[in-house]
């Protein structure tokens, strides 16, 4: 890596959205992971339809 690094063509902000959402990762328990799996392909839905839907009532 060089010593110094010229940013001076570079502009501030150029890629920064201020509505931009971000999905963030989650890591579960592989145990926890395989029940909720399992749950959810009984139920016949998406995994991450499962989570929400449990984290919202939780939350509520």
């Amino acid at each position: 890596m060089p010593a110094e690094i010229d940013f001076s063509g570079g502009r501030r902000g150029q890629f920064y959205k201020a509505d931009a959402l971000l999905n963030l990762p989650v890591y579960l328990d592989q145990r926890v992971l395989a029940t909720l799996a399992g749950l959810a392909s009984a139920k016949g839905v998406e995994l991450s339809a499962l989570i929400n839907d449990l984290l919202k009532k939780v939350s509520n």
